[in-house]
């Protein structure tokens, strides 16, 4: 029997998931946690934010964070740089990837990188640019490219007008992010579909903030994605986008895209033990869905 499709699941819960905690967890916690999650098999994971912790406490440490982590050769150890300082500090932890990201309004790139959006592609060239000097790989992040908070619904053209300018740069993987949850998966279609024709890989983040977050990425792969973003317990959001609830869940993705025959490595029942650990650390219930439910079959 030929080999099913197969896509490589991103997980960010060490950072875009634990971000948005209450809780600032000490960076031994946070390594800990990245070391459970390579044992489950995902093949990428963003280990941390290089930030002012001033501006997202749960961040700090990050340099402590790397430092702790037993490397694995199979695993791209990611880190999420928003300016040149961020790139500067991951740079010198020899991370294999640095993600950058910024919105596609200018209210909330504002609000999240005190940049216009014309600035934060100028610095984008720049940092996959130093990438590549550092022989690193590099992604690029279009944030609230199907609606913004501060301004509504964005108009696909000019996510798309981005993209291109991004795809020239030539990073690694351009990502299209629905930051607060608004997308539908027609929507993501349309878009990925024209995204993914720009010649660079395409990945997709998306927030199950009004329940659509799970048939968007399935729509997102089916249109060409090849990466798609998911964090343990389904726990994040953004500090700086009201009301923007949690990514969706890696084990809920992972066992919707194993049913569907897609392979992503993953062990799920691995996830899972991830996920009921997480909850006893961060003493609440996640929004994860299977992780409560189990798989099945058991």
């Amino acid at each position: 029997m030929a080999p099913g499709p197969r896509v490589t699941v991103f997980e960010v819960g060490p950072r875009d998931g634990l971000q948005n905690e209450a809780d600032v967890l000490a960076p031994e916690i946070r390594a800990e946690l990245v070391h459970r999650l390579v044992d489950t098999g995902v093949a990428a994971v963003e280990v941390a934010s290089f930030v002012d912790p001033r501006r997202v406490p749960q961040m700090a440490g990050a340099e402590e964070v790397v430092a702790s982590l037993d490397r694995v050769s199979r695993v791209v150890y990611a880190g999420l740089a928003l300016n040149e300082r961020g790139f500067d500090r991951l740079a010198e932890t020899q991370l294999d990837e640095a993600r950058f990201a910024f919105g596609v309004t200018e209210s909330f790139n504002q609000r999240n990188q005190g940049a216009t959006v014309e600035g934060s592609l100028e610095t984008a060239a720049r940092i996959v640019e130093r990438a590549r000097e550092n022989g690193i790989r590099s992604a690029v992040t279009l944030s609230v490219a199907f609606g913004c908070p501060f301004e509504g619904r964005v108009a696909p053209m000019r996510v798309l007008e981005l993209a291109e300018h991004v795809a020239t740069l030539q990073p690694d993987t351009i990502v299209l992010a629905d930051t607060i949850g608004v997308a539908s998966p027609s929507e993501v279609r349309a878009l990925t579909t024209r995204a993914a024709e720009l010649g660079v890989p395409v990945g997709g983040h998306f927030h199950n903030t009004r329940n659509t977050g799970y048939a968007n990425a399935v729509a997102a792969l089916e249109a060409g994605a090849t990466v798609l973003d998911a964090s343990v317990g389904g726990i994040g959001g953004c500090p700086f986008a009201p009301r923007a609830t949690g990514n969706i869940a890696t084990e809920d993705l992972v066992y919707l895209l194993h049913h569907e025959g897609v392979e992503t490595g993953i062990d799920l029942e691995a996830v899972l033990e991830v996920s009921e650990w997480l909850e006893g650390v961060l003493g609440r219930q996640l929004e994860g869905q299977v992780y409560r439910a189990g798989a099945f079959p058991s």
